[in-house]
């Protein structure tokens, strides 16, 4: 082997010559692909689960308060900004460590921080029950005090999760969140069978954030090695912050808005046609979760381009799939997912998942280019996000009308977002070429 030109000899009649490069790439892309494979499986499970979750609720209780319930799981989502923001920054930092110390420092760390920001959420949140229940149109403010308990526990569940991410554990990580979803499914459907209603169903997804933390997950193993260790930065949590503050605006500040301007009944087909395009956007981020901390771990240049180009090409090919299988076939997941209740929601279905996979394409490039660096495209999508509250205040004169500005707007933020990526590509081929 010649060091300085990194080939090795094969014992093969054509005589080809391999770079090591080419076996860390392969590497890297099998790791990709093995842990993308487990996400993917685990957020399709989750999935199910979930489907379940909402298409027991809107049964039993009808599209008026399955409304109230998509509201609270809405704000759920807004509530993650923090608690995805902590996860992906442990993740980045936990996977950036060699040493087993920095590891456990940068989990603690985080970890204690976390607890002082979920606590005061879910304070913030029980004294600002009224007025967001009074926006909502929720008659009983009572339900988002229950809501506020879970929020307390939310923010370390995402460091625990950063943490295992971190570590390149899918599986444990995937159990994690398998568990949090089948809680919640079992203790919804008892406590609204008990009668419990909409706060039951509420109180359910907050038993299980608080299960969810509760479950025992693999830590980096102390060992007397080095005590080298790499701080998570406080530029690194305002890119994480900034990015998901702009994710779960658009992801679901439709939904707040649609129950604010139209009536109950299609808030709710509205919130329906949201369920089914979430499918598509949460299995697409399984994938992004596995190419993140592999991302941030590489520091070879090689290795960039290769490590997006499979998890791109993967939600790529799910979208078209999504999309397809929802246009032929609408009216029978509606009849299948929902019941005949729902049947007016079938013209958007498919519209739903083009917004979906177009924002789901950006969202992969996006987290490619933070694992390796400080990136601009958070801002850019958070200008987006703005963009997309102040176009749906001005043109919502129907559901179909707000679903088509989300597609205008996700195309273009899709095309911006790609400029990094582009340079890039150009970069590494005048390289080679040079």
């Amino acid at each position: 082997m010649n060091s300085g030109s990194e080939t090795i000899s094969l014992p093969l009649r054509t005589g080809w010559r391999l770079r090591l490069s080419d076996w860390r790439e392969r590497g890297t892309a099998s790791r990709v692909l093995s842990g993308s494979i487990v996400m993917l499986c685990g957020s399709v499970l989750v999935a199910v689960i979930n489907f379940g979750f909402n298409v027991s609720m809107a049964r039993m209780l009808g599209p008026a308060l399955f409304a109230q319930v998509a509201a609270v799981v809405t704000l759920l989502m807004l509530a993650s900004a923090v608690s995805l923001s902590f996860q992906m920054v442990c993740a980045k930092f936990v996977a950036r460590n060699e040493s087993t110390f920095g590891k456990l420092a940068v989990f603690h760390t985080l970890r204690r921080r976390a607890w002082l920001v979920g606590i005061a959420i879910a304070v913030g949140l029980t004294f600002a029950q009224k007025p967001v229940a009074t926006y909502l149109r929720m008659p009983n403010s009572w339900v988002l005090a229950v809501f506020a308990l879970g929020m307390a526990f939310y923010t370390p569940l995402g460091v625990k999760r950063g943490n295992m991410q971190g570590l390149c554990a899918f599986g444990a990580l995937s159990r994690n969140y398998i568990l949090e979803a089948g809680s919640k499914l079992a203790c919804a459907i008892l406590l609204v069978e008990l009668g419990y209603g909409v706060m039951g169903a509420v109180g359910a997804i907050s038993a299980s954030i608080f299960a969810a933390v509760l479950i025992p997950s693999p830590n980096a193993q102390p060992d007397s090695g080095s005590t080298a260790f790499i701080p998570a930065s406080f530029r690194e949590g305002i890119q994480a912050i900034v990015f998901f503050v702009g994710q779960v605006v658009i992801n679901n500040i439709d939904i707040i808005l649609v129950k604010h301007f139209f009536t109950a009944e299609l808030a709710g087909l509205y919130a329906a046609v949201a369920l089914v395009g979430r499918v598509l956007y949460f299995a697409a981020w399984s994938i992004v979760s596995a190419m993140f901390p592999i991302s941030a771990a590489s520091k070879e240049d090689h290795n960039k381009v290769h490590v997006l180009l499979l998890p791109l090409a993967i939600v790529l090919l799910m979208s078209i799939a999504f999309v397809i299988v929802l246009a032929l076939f609408p009216g029978f997941i509606i009849h299948l997912v929902l019941g005949e209740g729902f049947r007016s929601a079938e013209p958007l279905l498919s519209l739903y998942a083009v917004a979906t996979g177009l924002y789901a394409l950006a969202v992969v490039l996006m987290t490619y280019e933070m694992s390796r660096k400080i990136a601009n495209t958070g801002w850019v999508q958070l200008i987006f996000s703005g963009a997309l509250v102040l176009l749906i205040y001005m043109l919502h004169s129907s559901l179909r009308q707000v679903i088509v500005v989300q597609i205008v707007l996700m195309l273009l933020m899709l095309l911006v977002v790609s400029l990094p990526f582009l340079r890039s590509i150009s970069r590494l081929r005048w390289k080679e070429v040079a």
